[in-house]
């Protein structure tokens, strides 16, 4: 097929795929449960996030029956760039994981993928965010090195990328960032963290530095360090937004992207719930209705219950040069109270199960969260332990308690305050 036909083909063919995170088990199961058609997660070796719980090659195996039972895809980061001693074990990881039925590799080196299509010609290959690519030039040469996709930086406005769509050919599938943290540097390429600390952020292990504050001091006057301002508030010359592009589905329904991927695997189940099924709903109106589409202000809302620095669109609608989105005040907007996870209900008596996540006591005003709706008012009272007892509050992590609901609930809807 002509390059030039491959937006307007895939409008006509294909729905966008809302792909989620997931850092542990416990996130696989919200974002499958909330409306990811696809997941990506790590095993413990050679992805980009090291600090995350990430998957045992057991707890692969596992994640791989549990995602195909529900018509999910799962795909696996490998997106460090492994030195040159260690291309053995990354072989051997290849033997252990090759055969458990993954959807796709995310690969960031062109080593790591020639390895892997020598030992798995069959595995689908996604380039990752991590190689910057930015024109359908770099695309096309990913193409004819075996990849099915490419993961577009997060530089790129909505108009290049469209143009990058109608210059590619058709069956090379496009994912790109719409919601979540972004790098100050170029999609992660980054020095700071291995400068300061000796954590590679190429390695899954950055620290983060372009969150820190810093100081200036005058040579011979150290002892009077002088704060870098650019607001009244202090300096974040580094600290970047965090994508949120819920208010613009349309745009990017039309944009010729195939995969419309959230930013997220070190952060809460909560979270990865939340915003999947914000994004969820807001695709889901769109395709049932796209002439009559309306956006819902509510999904926006439930957006800002999680946490978060400063929302912003990006890099979709302006110029990194111009405007370096960077925020204006620092650290996270916090996120309600994640407080614990319905295991099961009774309809015949209106009592839900819960197992606790955070301190649970009567007298919360609190709200419920289900696939496919926004937070429903929740007041908590009447609770009960597991003997059928009465008490006051659930102090401990996990403990199991029941307490009367005024609506239907399913098993992982989420309580919160």
């Amino acid at each position: 097929m002509k390059t030039g036909a491959s937006r307007a083909y895939r409008l006509i063919h294909f729905m966008a795929e809302l792909l989620s995170p997931a850092g542990s088990f416990e996130k696989l199961r919200a974002a499958v449960l909330y409306g990811a058609d696809a997941v990506y997660l790590a095993g413990n070796m050679f992805g980009m996030r090291a600090a995350a719980a990430n998957f045992s090659d057991e707890e692969l195996a596992e994640a791989v029956t549990f995602a195909h039972a529900r018509g999910k895809k799962l795909y696996l980061t490998l997106n460090t760039m492994p030195r040159e001693h260690e291309y053995p074990a990354l072989e051997a990881y290849l033997d252990r994981i090759g055969h458990l039925g993954l959807d796709a590799f995310i690969i960031a080196d062109p080593g790591v993928l020639a390895l892997v299509k020598e030992k798995l010609p069959d595995m689908e290959c996604h380039i990752s965010t991590q190689t910057s690519t930015v024109s359908s030039a770099a695309a096309k040469a990913w193409h004819a090195l075996g990849a099915k996709r490419v993961v577009l930086a997060r530089e790129l406005s909505m108009a290049e990328i469209m143009r990058i769509r109608d210059n590619i050919p058709a069956e090379l599938e496009l994912e790109a960032f719409i919601h979540g943290s972004m790098c100050v540097s170029y999609s992660g390429r980054c020095l700071l963290s291995n400068f300061f600390t000796g954590r590679d952020g190429n390695r899954g292990q950055c620290a983060q530095p372009c969150r820190w504050n810093y100081v200036i001091t005058e040579e011979k006057r150290p002892e009077m360090p002088l704060p870098i301002e650019e607001t009244e508030r202090g300096t974040f010359i580094m600290s970047s937004k965090d994508m949120c592009m819920i208010e613009h589905i349309p745009e990017l329904m039309n944009s010729g992207i195939d995969s419309f991927k959230i930013e997220g695997r070190m952060k809460s189940a909560y979270y990865t719930a939340v915003v999947t099924n914000a994004y969820r709903m807001a695709m889901d109106a769109y395709v049932k209705d796209p002439a009559h589409y309306t956006y819902d202000p509510a999904w926006l809302r439930e957006l800002e219950s999680v946490s978060h620095r400063e929302y912003g669109t990006g890099y979709y609608y302006d110029n990194p040069m111009e405007n370096a989105q960077t925020v204006e005040n620092p650290g996270y907007l916090r996120e309600k109270a994640y407080l614990a996870v319905v295991t099961g209900y009774d309809p015949e008596t209106g009592i839900a199960s819960f197992i606790q996540r955070n301190k649970v006591s009567s007298g919360t005003d609190a709200e419920l969260i289900s696939p496919g709706c926004v937070g429903r008012s929740l007041p908590i009272h009447d609770l009960k332990n597991a003997a059928g007892e009465d008490m006051p509050a659930a102090p401990h992590p996990s403990m199991k308690f029941t307490m009367p609901v005024p609506f239907a609930v399913r098993e992982g809807d989420i309580l919160r305050a």
